[in-house]
């Protein structure tokens, strides 16, 4: 299986989980807010930031009606172009931007939406692309992004596993084979139940590639699951403060759950350890004291043969342990040996 590199990570199978904050439109358009969400993703131990790139007239018209779950999060008479509008990054606020994500040493990325977008991002020198799942389904689009060179992170959300095949063809017949695909569910917050973890691995095995998981529920469980199923990638909502305005603040993990959550996936990955069964160093050290010798039950004579009625097994596993009684079993006592004694190799003739 490939892997992709993005600044100095390596994003792939046994590699560290790399795990994303969507900061995504939480800015409210506010670039000092945008700063503070970069500041607060960082201590909360996040390799990445993630804004969205776009301009609201080239994604929506102006008789569009918002999604579902923005009727619920927003002001139902408002357009989904007028809410967008006030959702918008200046450009010129994106150096600033991948500039402080430097000196912090945290990785940037943005979602563009259209080919002015793409343009922008790369102009600035990103080091990679995240494709929504909205645009999963967009082939020119996947081709215009795949020609830059650079690796793609593909959210799936609404796919059938029919159409992520014809994106990551898409994307490979354009010469790009830097992908990563996450499983998603397009709900803002989606159910517990529409998770279909396990379509990570399939896509995974079917097409040869990292996955991840983008996670949209208000639990932290679908996450460590995840990793637990190979995820390479864990994305998740991220806001300073569910009660802001927006569409998406109240369905997003603010610092204190998604601290939670990192401190979670990094637990879950250190559990995996090695597909190698064999002792930790602990449980080496711990064995003698838990595992049990071959010992004397009752005082046994030179020339006495060794039965099940002067051998027993008893603690600490210093001697022939009990995989091996049957070796010592009808053997002859090379001296005279007291009760309670480990039995050893000079003892027996």
């Amino acid at each position: 299986m490939i892997t992709i590199h993005l600044n100095s990570r390596t994003i792939g199978k046994h590699q560290t989980i790399f795990i994303i904050a969507e900061a995504g439109v939480n800015h409210n358009g506010d670039v000092e807010l945008a700063r503070k969400l970069i500041h607060s993703a960082k201590q909360c131990g996040a390799d990445c930031i993630k804004f969205q790139t776009f301009a609201a007239e080239r994604i929506a018209t102006s008789r569009a009606s918002k999604a579902q779950y923005q009727l619920h999060t927003t002001d139902p008479n408002e357009s989904q172009i007028d809410m967008l509008k006030n959702l918008e990054l200046p450009e010129s606020a994106y150096p600033e931007l991948i500039d402080l994500c430097e000196q912090l040493d945290i990785s940037f990325l943005s979602t563009p939406y259209n080919i002015e977008d793409i343009d922008l991002l790369d102009n600035l020198g990103i080091k990679a692309f995240k494709v929504a799942s909205g645009q999963a389904v967009e082939h020119d689009f996947l081709e215009y992004i795949a020609r830059k060179g650079k690796p793609i992170i593909l959210s799936s959300g609404m796919c059938t596993l029919a159409e992520v095949d014809e994106a990551i063809r898409t994307i490979r017949a354009a010469g790009n084979d830097q992908i990563v695909v996450l499983q998603c569910t397009t709900n803002y917050p989606s159910a517990i139940e529409d998770c279909n973890l396990r379509a990570m691995q399939t896509m995974g095995r079917a097409f040869n590639v990292p996955v991840g998981y983008s996670d949209h529920t208000r639990s932290l469980t679908a996450a460590v699951v995840a990793v637990g199923l190979g995820a390479s990638v864990i994305e998740k909502h991220f806001t300073l403060d569910k009660t802001l305005p927006g569409p998406d603040q109240s369905s997003s993990s603010d610092p204190a759950e998604f601290a939670m959550m990192v401190k979670q996936v990094r637990e879950a990955e250190k559990c995996l350890g090695s597909s190698i069964k064999q002792p930790s160093a602990i449980e080496v050290q711990n064995a003698v004291g838990m595992r049990r010798s071959i010992v004397a039950k009752l005082p046994i004579k030179a020339g006495e043969k060794f039965t099940t009625e002067n051998l027993t097994l008893k603690r600490p596993g210093t001697g022939f342990l009990g995989n091996h009684m049957q070796l010592v079993m009808g053997r002859t006592a090379a001296k005279d040996i007291e009760a309670d004694t480990i039995i050893c190799l000079e003892m027996i003739q």
